[in-house]
């Protein structure tokens, strides 16, 4: 059996169980090329057929995390993953969705308002830990303790 087809094969395989971006798929392939052209030819079919997208990778992976996560957490991780920016950007949440998530991942984690200020600043760090930025930060906590009384 040739090696390039081969190592399609494995492309295929891997592809098959999940979607991932084409940076990652080139790290799991590279053990098992001859040579980085080898590599770029499977990589070049596989995203002329559509069956790698980062654009796919990026909207399922955002799909996914963004009730979770705020945006600065989400481009932090598909910039690992090898996601450009500009990719990314066309599927993160518009500010009213971040905010809606922060405020339910703030409300689900504490359950109550905070009792002084050390505990505001617990729940604010625990916002900026999941990706939200300040702004929102801000907004979410305002929100989630006001709505609620």
């Amino acid at each position: 059996m040739n090696p390039q087809k081969t190592l399609r094969a494995r492309a295929l395989d891997i592809l098959s169980r999940q979607e991932i971006s084409r940076a990652e798929l080139k790290r799991k392939l590279a053990p098992h090329a001859e040579s980085e052209e080898e590599i770029e030819r499977v990589l070049n079919e596989f995203a002329d057929r559509r069956w790698q997208s980062d654009e796919r990778y990026a909207e399922a992976y955002i799909h996914s995390k963004s009730r979770k996560h705020g945006s600065l957490r989400l481009k932090q991780a598909l910039a690992q993953k090898g996601v450009d920016e500009e990719t990314v950007r066309a599927f993160l949440p518009d500010r009213d969705k971040e905010l809606a998530s922060a405020v339910e991942v703030v409300r689900k984690k504490f359950k109550r308002p905070p009792a002084d200020y050390a505990e505001k600043l617990k729940q604010m760090r625990f916002l900026a830990y999941r990706g939200f930025d300040g702004d929102t930060v801000q907004t979410a906590l305002r929100q989630a303790w006001t709505e609620e009384e």
